[in-house]
């Protein structure tokens, strides 16, 4: 299994566009995104989003790891 990458909100944004979540609402540093029939995630729109909050995320979005990096290329 490959290891979760520290990569910034900007590409987790991004990632996450790709299969259908949408920005609702931006305030400050975060960025709430929704999806129809999914959980809604906050992201923190910083320079390098720990693995720890990334692996929250993924399980909220219902994504592996292998999924999330597919995304990311």
């Amino acid at each position: 299994m490959p290891r979760l990458p520290v990569t910034s909100g900007e590409n987790v944004v991004k990632a996450l566009a790709k299969i259908g979540y949408r920005c609702i609402r931006r305030r400050a540093s975060h960025i709430r995104l929704s999806c129809p029939n999914k959980r809604s995630i906050t992201i923190p729109d910083y320079d390098s989003v720990g693995r720890g909050l990334l692996r929250k995320i993924l399980r909220d979005a219902e994504l592996s790891v292998e999924e999330f990096h597919k995304l990311l290329k």
